[in-house]
Formats: C-alpha cells, sequence, structure tokens
C-alpha cells in the first residue's frame, strides 16, 4: 500500500446501525484507577486532509471486511487526518439548515454523534469543523476499546474510534420535527447516523489496505474516562490500523 495516497471522499454505502442497548464487552480496566487530567496532551491541529486517491468506491466496496488482527505500528498523521475526515469531518461549508455538511448523513442534520479518539498518549475529542483533536484525557485507555474476539488486538492497535450520542443536540437542530423529541425514535436515528459514521471508516479503511474493526466496547468505563455527561451515551469502538503480518 501507499501510504502517502488516501480516499476520495464518499458517503458510506451501508449502515451498521444496531441498538446500543446489549452486553458491553467489558475489557479489563488499565493498571491504577481513573486515567489521568489532559495534562500537558496538547490539542493537535490535524493536516488538511487529502481527498484524492485510494481505490475506486466499487474497489473499495468489494475489499471492505472486518479485520479483527491488527499491528500495533502507529499510523502517520496525514492516514490519522484523513480516517477522520472521512468519518465524519466537513465536506461542504453550506449543508441543510444552515450549517456546514458533513461526510455522513444525521437527522435533521443535528450531527448528534461525537468521535472520540483514543491512541497510546491519551483520549482525544474529534472537533471536525477546525479538524483537529482536542485533548480529553491523558493516559492509555485503549483498553477500554474492548475488542478481546478472534485476533484480539484493540488495545495495542494504534487507534481507536468510540462513538458517543449527545441527546441534547436533537434539542438544538434547526428543524425540529417529530421525531427528534421521541426517545425511541431517537434511538434509531443515532443507530443509523453511528452506522453511517462506521461504514465510512469501513469503506476508508478498505481504500487504502487498512484493518477496521466496528465492535463493543466497556460503555460504562469509557463514559467515566471521557467525562461525559449525562445526555452522552457510548455506542460503539471501531479498531483502525494495519493489518497484522503473518
Amino acid at each position: 500500500m501507499n501510504r502517502r495516497t488516501f480516499v476520495k471522499a464518499v458517503p458510506a454505502a451501508a449502515m451498521l446501525a444496531a441498538a446500543a442497548r446489549g452486553p458491553a464487552e467489558e475489557a479489563p480496566s488499565p493498571a491504577g484507577a481513573a486515567p489521568a487530567p489532559a495534562g500537558d496532551l496538547q490539542p493537535v491541529a490535524l493536516p488538511k486532509p487529502q481527498t484524492d486517491g485510494g481505490k475506486s468506491v466499487l474497489a473499495a466496496l468489494r475489499e471492505r471486511r472486518t479485520i479483527r488482527s491488527l499491528s500495533d505500528e502507529k499510523l502517520p498523521q496525514q492516514a490519522l487526518s484523513d480516517l477522520l475526515w472521512a468519518a465524519f469531518g466537513v465536506n461542504r461549508e453550506s449543508g441543510p439548515f444552515g450549517q456546514a455538511g458533513r461526510t455522513a448523513a444525521s437527522a435533521s442534520n443535528s450531527q448528534e454523534i461525537d468521535v472520540y479518539v483514543l491512541l497510546a498518549e491519551g483520549a482525544y475529542l474529534y472537533e471536525a469543523a477546525p479538524h483537529r483533536l482536542a485533548p480529553v484525557a491523558a493516559g492509555d485507555l485503549r483498553a477500554r476499546a474492548g475488542g478481546r474476539g478472534r485476533g484480539g488486538g484493540a488495545a495495542r492497535a494504534p487507534v481507536n474510534l468510540i462513538y458517543v450520542v449527545d441527546i441534547d443536540k436533537y434539542s438544538r437542530a434547526k428543524l425540529q420535527e417529530p421525531g427528534l423529541k421521541d426517545p425511541e425514535i431517537q434511538k434509531m436515528y443515532y443507530g443509523a447516523a453511528t452506522g453511517l459514521i462506521a461504514g465510512n471508516v469501513y469503506l476508508f479503511a478498505a481504500s487504502q489496505g487498512l484493518a477496521a474493526w466496528f465492535h463493543n466496547c466497556d460503555r460504562a468505563g469509557l463514559a467515566a474516562d471521557l467525562k461525559l455527561r449525562p445526555a452522552q451515551r457510548v455506542l460503539f469502538a471501531h479498531t483502525v490500523g494495519y493489518p497484522a503480518k503473518g
């Protein structure tokens, strides 16, 4: 794979949506107790995403798959930038209802899914408009991503994306259609929104020869570590990196 060429933005072609309820795949807590505050972690200004290159949409669809065995090799900063932009970045300044448009759709353009990023050095929140990482907690929280299935490796993989819904964002959407106020319909909305983002990640990974694995996580532990508000709920994890060799 040429690691210097990256994906051309495409909307997700399929949904992975699933109800956020169900037993979490619990991972052992990291040694020690609570994670450190953001401390010395600084915001990370990501390189401008490269929106050309990679395999075609049809080739990426042909090669899309779950790969659970990942290398611990770190992703280049450009690859991380392109991954996050493909997942849920801003692809147009003027989108529905007077807000910027994103690479994945959401109900009433509420953009209710927050993407947290677990790296070896700490946890960050992806801020799409400035395209940067905002520090949340210092220390390696990747074991919280879970992923004890065949091959394991979420705790060693270079990147774990954590999808978190912020229910409060529905009340701030400029188009207040009735479903935004119905808790049962909200579940369908944020399940679909998560699936669309995850679909983008899978297609990006297939386009670039990366491994991707969408799975359950330690929801309660992550909610505490990431200092989430009651209106925020951890949904799923998505582990991304290079495929393990051999």
